[in-house]
């Protein structure tokens, strides 16, 4: 048995697909689940230096044997879907969608526009949020990804499945599963100390778990994924970022020879970057009860990190961030140091014995 669950440890923008794939290729991921909506992006770079982004599909789709899907709990433009699809070159027999993922509408996206959405919380107006409201209120103009592939979309057909049977079958038969969560555990609808500074549901393991429709007792592996200075987007609308910094300090700090600024991936708004929060990451800890963690982004504590490929190669500065990180009782056994998937160390740490709440809440890390 082997179910894997990778979680953002922050805001989103971690790192979480670049991990999932890794993680695909080298457990050799048997079926890659995308949990969420489109209104964040999963990417990472090819070795010529495309960008790989994705709202829909997991990243997973980088292992060709892999089966990618999405789940009951998803939310699906079809649009996008539709374009991911026949830009990668996907068909029913790499892909499917659960019969009950919810389908966004176009009014979706204009009903959070005429709620401010986006001057309130700097939403990115995918419809996300409308669409799961309206499937709360079970009212008649909700359109699953059955009713869609009857009604007016057909191609939709021949992709229509059972997520959670899928899923649980693959278990069953010895397989590996990957659920690739969204976004980040501090925009958590319900955990979130910032509220309603948040997302629209929850972005936590055990909600991830909950819309594939599996057992929490089948998950054998949880990673958490933290980035060395965490990003918020947009507009203090978007919430608080506590010690934030301008992408001109960190540049100079990391003595990086290209600029580091960042933009969303669907609205492409400047984030903004601050220093580590120490308190927010034992919260995700606390939340999420990693059997790993992921550190990306090595290469803005110093530039000198980029593209390293071993433990011996990261400066002494990485090397530090990382052992501290450790203290929360987790190892961490990813260790991003540029875009690419290449660009990562598989690091092998001393086992550590998992450390309760109360031990997480008194640890002084920094």
């Amino acid at each position: 048995m082997s179910v894997w669950v990778v979680v953002g440890g922050q805001f989103g923008s971690e790192g979480k697909g670049k991990i999932s794939a890794i993680i695909t290729l080298q457990e050799e991921i048997d079926i890659c689940i995308r949990c969420g909506g489109p209104n964040s992006g999963h990417s990472f770079q090819k070795p010529n230096g495309d960008m790989v982004l994705l709202r829909q599909l997991p990243t997973g789709f980088v292992r060709p044997e892999t089966r990618l899907l999405i789940p009951a709990g998803g939310l699906v433009d079809l649009d996008v879907l539709r374009s991911e699809l026949e830009t990668l070159g996907l068909g029913p027999d790499r892909v499917g969608i659960d019969r009950n993922a919810m389908i966004i509408t176009s009014e979706d996206r204009e009903h959070e526009g005429r709620l401010a959405m986006s001057e309130r919380l700097s939403s990115t107006l995918c419809g996300v949020g409308s669409a799961v409201a309206r499937r709360a209120l079970r009212t008649s103009d909700v359109s699953l990804a059955a009713n869609a592939a009857a009604a007016t979309h057909p191609w939709l057909r021949p992709f229509l499945t059972d997520v959670s049977v899928e899923a649980n079958s693959a278990v069953d038969s010895g397989k590996k599963v990957l659920i690739e969560g969204t976004q980040g555990s501090g925009l958590s609808l319900y955990h979130t100390a910032y509220y309603p500074k948040a997302t629209s549901r929850d972005t936590n393991a055990a909600g991830f778990i909950s819309e594939v429709g599996l057992s929490p007792t089948l998950v054998s592996e949880v990673v958490v994924v933290f980035r060395t200075f965490p990003i918020r987007v947009a507009g203090t609308q978007a919430g608080p970022l506590a010690e934030e910094i301008s992408w001109e300090q960190l540049q100079a700090e990391s003595r990086s020879p290209v600029p580091l600024h960042e933009y969303t991936s669907v609205t492409r708004k400047l984030r903004r970057v601050a220093r580590f929060d120490w308190q927010a990451a034992k919260r995700a800890v606390m939340l999420n009860r990693p059997t790993r963690l992921a550190l990306n982004f090595l290469d803005h504590l110093d530039f000198q990190n980029r593209a390293a490929i071993s433990w011996a190669a990261l400066n002494a500065k990485a090397r530090t961030f990382a052992s501290n990180l450790e203290e929360l009782g987790v190892p961490v056994t990813y260790l991003g140091t540029g875009p690419c998937l290449s660009h990562n160390i598989r690091h092998s740490t001393t086992a550590r014995t998992p450390v309760s709440y109360r031990e997480i809440s008194t640890l002084k890390v920094s």
